[in-house]
């Protein structure tokens, strides 16, 4: 990424020059107004996760596209002030060794030994090589080191290297720790905690956990479209006992009651096990919705296209996992299909983040659009939970609290969901402070 400033006395200047030599891909970073005119930082082949990788930490303060520009941009200031502070201090040095070397000359035609007048300069702090030698290698070492300085500087700039973060003081330190163990308790993994505490560098520990949270809600993606308004064809994919079959029962439910049985349709891919599509065929019968069985007779893609002209189709599929014979073969028909399946991935609550994530693994190959969260009732946290979805970025579009269809079926919303985990780390509390009483 090639980062640039341009100064002009007005915007139209600015930005032509900016069209002049960076050329119509260039982005621009930030604009402010300065002494004399404005100022505008911009930059070619901009990629937003190479510039959070090179902010660090700090990278946490953008909750935008655009702070993290105004960031990067920052940086590349300051940078640069750096660089330009460097070079200054160069040509000090060598303004400084040519007047050394004027000196020299003149005590050499004076007569004068040179150790009369070498302890004059520079305070008695400059190396003489030799009594018949010019002064120059106390300068040559300085000047290398700091010409290894603005090499060093260059490549933050031009963005080859990151920017050293300053250690953190022992009382933030001891604050920090003290989050990460609370976020810990929260449900989130060490390393997850640890990165999210980081970010709090001085003031409380109530600061930081409410800072630490809004950090969470703001990394938890959700589903932009309502499945029941939108229409389509969706697939739930995960291990047996996940609740698969339940959430789409759920779900048909919820549809039949908003717009009639007519325009929705079931189907499973489930051929492997004995009696595995029961389930299904009872939430059929009490919908008055039709329920299609992918087997060698019927292609996915063939009963699809059977089922166009319906506006809602939800797709169950058998909790295999990699080691089952037709584990392969079910996440090769989602994946290959001709028709916009927007498979999502179950994701227990109960499940140990471990489990979680070698699930993903799993299913990942199917292209997987989301995922849905189920038995947030059973869990004792949903840190867990929500560090899973943060970290493999997977939108939620909804999480099931009960046994009851449709009325333990909800839509998903980051925020809700962390303060619901916060009730959750407040009910488990005081059931421990409650048993430790008793």
């Amino acid at each position: 990424m090639k980062v640039q400033r341009f100064f002009a006395k007005t915007m139209a200047e600015a930005l032509k020059q900016v069209s002049h030599e960076m050329g119509p891909d260039a982005v621009i970073l930030s604009n402010r107004r300065v002494d004399g005119g404005v100022e505008i930082v911009t930059a070619l082949d901009y990629d937003e996760n190479m510039a959070r990788q090179r902010l660090g930490e700090k990278a946490a303060q953008a909750t935008n596209g655009s702070r993290l520009a105004e960031l990067q941009a920052d940086q590349h200031r300051r940078l640069e002030e750096e660089l330009n502070r460097s070079r200054s201090r160069i040509r000090e040095v060598r303004e400084k060794r040519a007047g050394v070397g004027a000196e020299y000359d003149r005590a050499l035609a004076d007569d004068r030994p040179a150790a009369d007048w070498s302890g004059e300069l520079a305070g008695g702090s400059t190396s003489v090589g030799n009594a018949g030698g010019r002064p120059e290698a106390g300068y040559s070492d300085e000047l290398a080191s700091m010409r290894a300085e603005i090499n060093s500087l260059r490549e933050m700039v031009s963005g080859r290297t990151s920017v050293p973060e300053k250690p953190a003081v022992a009382a933030s330190n001891a604050v920090q720790q003290r989050l990460a163990e609370r976020l810990q308790e929260f449900g989130l993994g060490a390393e997850l905690a640890t990165s999210l505490s980081r970010q709090h560098r001085a003031g409380r520990l109530e600061d930081g956990w409410k800072q630490s949270l809004k950090m969470l809600a703001t990394g938890v993606r959700t589903a932009r479209e309502h499945w029941l308004e939108a229409g389509g064809v969706y697939a739930l994919v995960g291990p047996t006992g996940s609740g698969k079959t339940t959430t789409i029962g759920k779900l048909a439910a919820q549809y039949v009651l908003e717009h009639g049985p007519d325009s929705l349709a079931l189907v499973t891919t489930d051929r492997y096990r004995v009696a595995a599509h029961e389930q299904l065929f009872v939430f059929g019968r009490i919908l008055n919705v039709p329920v299609r069985v992918v087997d060698e007779s019927h292609s996915l893609d063939d009963i699809l296209d059977e089922l166009s002209d319906r506006h809602l189709v939800l797709i169950d599929t058998a909790g295999l996992t990699s080691s089952d014979r037709g584990y392969q073969e079910q996440l090769a028909e989602l994946a290959r299909s001709d028709h916009n399946i927007r498979t999502h991935l179950v994701v227990s609550a109960t499940s140990q983040p471990r489990i979680m994530k070698s699930v993903w693994h799993c299913y990942k190959m199917a292209n997987l659009a989301g995922c849905v969260m189920t038995k947030i009732d059973e869990a004792l946290t949903l840190g867990e939970s929500l560090g899973f979805v943060m970290e493999t970025g997977l939108p939620v579009a909804w999480y099931t609290d009960g046994q009851k269809i449709p009325e333990d079926l909800h839509r998903a919303e980051a925020i809700p969901l962390v303060r619901l985990g916060v009730e959750r780390l407040k009910t488990m509390q005081h059931g421990q402070a409650v048993a430790e009483g008793a």
